[in-house]
């Protein structure tokens, strides 16, 4: 087994290797990489099944459904490689220039940020987003995955290894921590002068870990308490349909809805809408109803299990709802102000003054006026594929696709000048 500071060390060596291929020669070997995914379907499936075998009875079926891995959604994965492809290269992109008076000309140009290493948990398909957005904007990758889906991410890893090599680049532009304890996670942490940018893509723990003890740069990702809010003003089939696909499409995600603000003025006739879609109508279905956590007010109204205050701070990753009755759009951006992670919002309203004041007032990454916060990913916003949700501000906000994963430095071309 290879060592993470074997690893490290390699990747810091390869630095200058990615930074200077071409955008042909890079997209080149993203396509050869997605063909050998595919071609490597058998594998992944194999090691697929055996990480389930073992996570299974010791985390949820929701959980259970992040780690899966099917013939579609591999293909899914190659996919969005390609999309990548595709994209603009963000390397050498000059973002501003001038020429001074002495013909000095000074250009912020766009660069790699070198080692970009990623810590991340159960789902898979982390891997492929996170080693193609990072070859593409010229940055050697080490990717740290769970524990629990290991063997499909070496897998993976394997896979694309294998298309950089047909490609006749060095392998270590992409490589796979294989100690998975909680040191090899805390020796990325602290790896000054190896790791450029650390990026943990999981739950709070793991984000709270990075970002309390990473001594490298950390982006703060993940996290998603979202809220939808059900103005007095809005089309109440219109939220129904987009709270049920915001809860219930894939309630393991960090854009998946958590709380539901309704305002007062219309609590009484569309909870019991609420009520009949996400549980009684599931039930019937067979499908898994949605547990509703209620405040006092809307337990007056429908049926289901009394919020506790910390309900309304909690990722729920379940069928699990909290509903809370507000008394208008200031209240509900006053309770997202109190309780938000900073990731997804939604109002639902008809009222153009009431979307302006949410849109304005509501301090998240990504804001929506009559649409489900599902669509906050990096595929859905067209960047192909996503690094991660970053619910911090400084340096990147929101979907981190290529141009979040580079930096910029002043490239100054002169002939002769002197201060």
């Amino acid at each position: 087994m290879i060592t993470t500071a074997e690893i490290l060390k390699n990747a810091r060596a390869a630095k200058p290797y990615i930074a200077t291929l071409s955008t042909e020669k890079k997209n080149s070997a993203i396509m050869t990489m997605a063909d050998c995914l595919v071609e490597a379907t058998n594998e992944i499936l194999d090691a697929n099944r055996l990480d389930i075998e073992a996570a299974r009875g010791t985390v949820s079926d929701v959980m259970i459904d992040r780690l899966a891995l099917s013939e579609d959604r591999i293909k899914g994965m190659a996919d969005g490689m390609k999309q990548v492809a595709s994209l603009p290269d963000p390397v050498g992109r000059v973002l501003a220039s001038h020429t001074r008076f002495d013909g000095l000309l000074i250009e912020k140009t766009a660069v790699p940020m070198g080692v970009v290493a990623i810590i991340y948990e159960s789902r898979p398909n982390v891997t492929s987003d996170a080693a193609v957005l990072a070859f593409k904007s010229g940055n050697v990758c080490v990717l740290r995955g769970g524990k629990e889906a290991f063997r499909t991410s070496f897998a993976v890893v394997t896979a694309l290894r294998k298309g950089l090599e047909k490609e006749g680049l060095p392998k270590e532009l992409i490589s796979i921590v294989e100690d998975t304890t909680r040191a090899s996670a805390n020796e990325l942490m602290t790896a000054v002068g190896f790791v450029d940018l650390l990026i943990p893509r999981g739950g709070k723990g793991l984000i709270t870990a990075c970002t309390e003890n990473a001594k490298v740069p950390c982006i703060e990702t993940g996290t998603g308490i979202c809220t939808i809010y059900v103005d007095k003003d809005a089309d109440l089939e219109k939220a129904v349909n987009i709270i049920e696909n915001a809860k219930t499409s894939r309630p393991s995600v960090c854009n998946a809805c958590e709380t539901c603000l309704v305002d007062r003025e219309v609590a009484a006739e569309f909870l019991p809408m609420l009520y009949d879609r996400l549980c009684v109508s599931r039930g019937e279905k067979g499908v898994a109803p949605v547990e509703l956590r209620l405040c006092a007010e809307a337990g007056e109204i429908i049926e289901g299990v009394a919020a506790a205050d910390a309900d309304f701070d909690t990722e729920f990753l379940d069928y699990i709802l909290a509903v809370k009755v507000v008394d208008g759009v200031k209240e509900a951006v006053s309770h997202i102000a109190a309780h938000s992670t900073g990731h997804s919002e939604s109002i639902i309203t008809e009222n153009s003054s009431a979307a302006s004041y949410f849109t304005a007032a509501v301090d998240s990454a990504a804001v929506y006026v009559n649409a489900s916060t599902r669509f906050t990913d990096g595929g859905e916003f067209g960047l192909g594929c996503e690094m991660g949700i970053s619910t911090q501000k400084l340096h990147a906000r929101g979907p981190m696709g290529l141009d979040e994963l580079t930096t910029y430095k002043y490239i100054v071309r002169g002939n002769g000048q002197i201060r």
